[in-house]
């Protein structure tokens, strides 16, 4: 079978809601990753089989295919293909794995795997809520009620029964939460984001500027200041510190075959080593990470301990705190660079943007293995191995 390799990944900076990214059109968000791989690789663009995006809220701005969108608004020419693809959170690490399976298959050399959510311009849950207002109905049908009665299913529901079953505490997650900005400052800082960030122009109060550092890192967060938030549900443990920041961005992650290195003169940065997607408990929702990595550790023969860096969706706190107790994962190697929490979580962009950061890390380490996952709705996982090259 052939090897998917890495090439290339890129992402933009994150932008909090309705702040440095809110001017830019989402279609526009993701030309501008398009048009970064095509800059900083020599190829002919015109190679690329297709282009997979993934994009969690398909509605008004980012309807209508947003993949094809962007190529279109981008320099990429207007032959090359595009689909837009929907795995909630997992959207743009499934469009990776599509892409790295078009290689493996041989009916592709070169695919772009990206991802891109606006979620100033088009709210997290809008499209649901928009037809449910206008009274066409929800996505729950009288099958899937008579399967889960009475449930409406939610990740902040979720989130707090990874708390209770994994017996964590409002401490463990006020912690959790100011290392992410701990660390995501300090990479900031140490310039270990220059090479995945993608540069776009914003108009500030003071005129224009180049977005270049997430919006969303506290380079101040105190444990006191964190801890003093409100929770989010009364009798929880969660806060708004211990979940991800609702983000604007976009990524892209260029995956070619062995052919396409020669034929191009590509160098890779990685390969691809196992992809696979599980799926569990839509109610707990959040805790299909936990065994979708046993189960991917399984299948490749390896153990965590031959891992270098991972990266763990912080959809919320509990997650990568429940994933490192149940798979014997040291804290050390998780989310060394700062995670959603600090960083921000663009939803469909997620995936390719923490693969552009899971290969920042390895190269800032010297690390040769890294794994990547995230919850997902539905109670699903996706997970990736790499080998840094």
């Amino acid at each position: 079978m052939t090897t998917a390799y890495i090439v290339d990944a890129v992402r933009t900076a994150g932008g909090k809601r309705g702040g440095k990214l809110a001017g830019w059109h989402p279609v526009d968000l993701g030309a501008a990753v398009f048009n970064a791989i095509a800059d900083r690789n020599d190829f002919d663009t015109k190679a690329i089989d297709d282009v997979i995006t993934g994009c969690v809220i398909q509605g008004g701005q980012q309807t209508m295919d947003l993949g094809r969108n962007a190529v279109l608004a981008s320099n990429l020419p207007d032959s090359i293909p595009a689909v837009t693809i929907d795995r909630q959170c997992g959207s743009s690490q499934q469009s990776m794995m599509f892409a790295a399976q078009a290689i493996m298959s041989g009916t592709q050399d070169i695919v772009l795997a990206s991802g891109i959510e606006s979620m100033t311009r088009v709210p997290m849950g809008s499209t649901a809520m928009l037809y449910m207002k206008e009274g066409m109905g929800n996505y729950k049908s009288p099958g899937l009620e008579a399967k889960y009665p009475g449930i409406m299913f939610s990740q902040f529901v979720g989130a707090e029964m990874l708390v209770q079953k994994h017996g964590l505490t409002k401490d463990d997650l006020d912690a959790f939460a100011l290392e992410s900005h701990k660390r995501a400052a300090a990479a900031t800082e140490a310039g270990h984001f220059k090479r995945e960030i993608v540069a776009l122009e914003i108009e500030t109060p003071d005129g224009k500027e180049m977005h270049v550092v997430d919006e969303g890192i506290r380079f101040d967060a105190t444990l006191e200041g964190i801890a003093g938030l409100k929770l989010l549900q009364e009798g929880g443990a969660i806060t708004a510190a211990s979940a991800s920041q609702i983000c604007d961005g976009a990524s892209a992650v260029l995956i070619v075959s062995e052919q396409a290195l020669k034929d191009h003169g590509l160098t890779p940065r990685a390969a691809i080593r196992h992809i696979s997607v599980t799926a569990g408990d839509p109610v707990i929702m959040l805790e299909e990470p936990l065994f979708a990595t046993e189960k991917a550790l399984k299948k490749s023969g390896m153990k965590i301990e031959d891992i270098d860096a991972y990266e763990v969706n912080e959809a919320f706190a509990p997650v990568p705190l429940a994933w490192m107790k149940h798979v014997g994962a040291t804290h050390a190697r998780l989310n060394q660079h700062g995670g959603a929490i600090a960083l921000g979580h663009p939803l469909g962009a997620s995936g390719t943007k923490l693969m552009a950061t899971l290969l920042g890390v390895l190269d800032a380490t010297g690390g040769k293995y890294g794994l990547q996952t995230m919850c997902e709705g539905g109670g699903q996982a996706n997970v990736t191995i790499i080998e840094r090259l």
